[in-house]
């Protein structure tokens, strides 16, 4: 019998120091809610998009704020609808289940991958550009899409500061290095983490989508390699390189590369490591292997800071913002979208039941097309880890059967929770970051729609072949 530990954990949030309750309080029903609960997450994606173009400087200087006044415009009603009690079971579970995990493991990330400095000015010529992004989209898989990214970005933009148009490079670098990449292990992504979690093999994910991976990634780095060629021999090279010529290429605080593998560990051990023992956190169950993982990972994010050189720190530009930028609005978006997954994990029944049938076909069976965009597109607007375990409930929760005789369908959720989280900004935490990178060193990146008609012009007829291709 598993062995729960009740924790009285009374600083988790204030309201919670008067409901010794809490635990006990219903399962949140989605199937009973209005589609109007929606209306806070909508108005925290609009102010993503909007403000930056509309209000920069107010945007800059305010985006903690505004993330947080949409987070109160769901908490407060919902309070008042619900009770105090469900609000607050809601809020811990979305902070400690969710949110923290999220955080911890980016951060950690992050601050090592920021500690390593490719010493050297390489020179972005188009062949150079597009082996770091084929590089990038292999270690993706192994060392995270926001690993992969915070090692290669910053080298990536002084490569090619000495070019005029440059944007087109990381855009291409979110689509292949940020998300296609991370497509072939659990460690890659997210979601896939999740399937680990829930029972699905280690290298199912190589096994049965690796021709839909190779095919997606072949094809965006040919195509880049195309548009960089033009831009290269349209444009030429700025007369001085702001990045002067340097005897080699080397790395500065390559012990951040231990520190790498004990993250990879670290996660790794949480899936593999089966405990008993759980601690319950007014009703939010926290198992000993992720309590582990997430403790292990802040302290790693502690000794990697401390024992980073200051001088590395500063010839990566190392700096903090683009961490906080990422960590304020997802802590928006971690609780506006409580209502938005419970109106989908009511099913056919739910106000989304529209959305939850289409993914059927009349005989009842699972359509894999249907699946790859249901998860896609959702994962394109909202968080692609619980959209995933949506789509991946919807399909029958059982790992045993999805690997098998479901598994073209398993593999069109998988592909469309990592591949479509490119189509927006917010799709994928890492591309918050890199844009907030390249913006702080100089590069005009696009707005919101404006990086989405580079999607839409480039991913989305990718993505329509990709379904008759593989998921027909």
């Amino acid at each position: 019998m598993q062995k729960t530990i009740r924790l009285k954990a009374a600083a988790v949030s204030l309201p919670l120091l008067f409901l010794p309750a809490l635990a006990s309080a219903a399962d949140f029903d989605g199937g009973s809610l209005s589609p109007l609960w929606g209306v806070p997450f909508a108005g925290i994606l609009l102010s993503i998009a909007l403000f930056p173009l509309l209000a920069p400087a107010f945007w800059h200087h305010h985006y903690g704020k505004i993330s947080a006044a949409w987070a109160l415009a769901f908490l407060l009603p919902f309070v008042a609808a619900f009770g105090v009690q469900l609000a607050g079971v809601q809020l811990v579970h979305a902070l400690v289940a969710e949110y923290i995990p999220f955080i911890i493991l980016l951060t950690a990330l992050f601050t090592v991958a920021g500690g390593i400095h490719i010493r050297g000015n390489l020179h972005g010529a188009p062949g150079l550009n597009t082996a770091i992004l084929a590089i990038g989209a292999v270690l993706a898989s192994f060392m995270g899409t926001t690993g992969a990214s915070m090692l290669l970005i910053r080298p990536l933009i002084r490569a090619n500061d000495n070019r005029v148009h440059k944007v087109h490079v990381i855009v291409f670098f979110i689509f292949i290095v940020s998300n296609a990449g991370g497509a072939l292990t659990p460690l890659g992504d997210p979601p896939l983490f999740l399937g680990f979690l829930k029972g699905v093999g280690f290298f199912w994910t190589a096994q049965n989508i690796l021709p839909e991976t190779l095919f997606i990634l072949g094809v965006l780095l040919a195509l880049f390699y195309a548009i960089d060629r033009h831009y290269y021999r349209k444009e030429g090279v700025m007369p001085v390189d702001p990045t002067p010529d340097t005897p080699g290429i080397g790395f500065d605080g390559a012990a951040n590369f231990w520190l790498l593998g004990g993250v990879v560990a670290l996660v790794l051990l949480s899936g593999f490591w089966k405990s008993p023992v759980a601690f319950d956190v007014f009703g939010t169950e926290v198992g000993l292997p992720g309590l582990v993982r997430d403790v292990g990972l802040a302290l790693i994010a502690v000794v990697s800071y401390k024992l980073t050189a200051p001088k590395v720190h500063a010839d990566n530009q190392f700096e903090w913002e683009p961490m906080a930028e990422v960590a304020k609005l997802f802590a928006g978006i971690f609780l506006t979208i409580i209502p938005v997954i419970a109106m989908l994990k009511a099913g056919t029944q739910g106000p989304f039941g529209a959305i939850v049938s289409a993914v059927t076909r009349a005989d009842g069976q699972p359509d894999p097309a249907m699946y790859f965009w249901a998860t896609g597109v959702l994962s394109s607007f909202l968080d692609n880890a619980p959209t995933y375990l949506v789509f991946f409930n919807t399909a029958g929760g059982d790992p045993a059967a999805l690997m098998t005789t479901y598994a073209s369908t398993l593999a069109a959720i998988s592909a469309g929770a990592v591949f479509m989280g490119a189509n927006t900004y917010i799709g994928n935490a890492p591309n918050l970051m890199v844009k907030a990178i390249a913006e702080s060193r100089g590069v005009r990146m696009p707005s919101f729609f404006g990086y989405m008609a580079w999607s839409v012009a480039i991913l989305v007829p990718l993505f329509v072949i990709c379904t008759f291709i593989f998921f027909r």
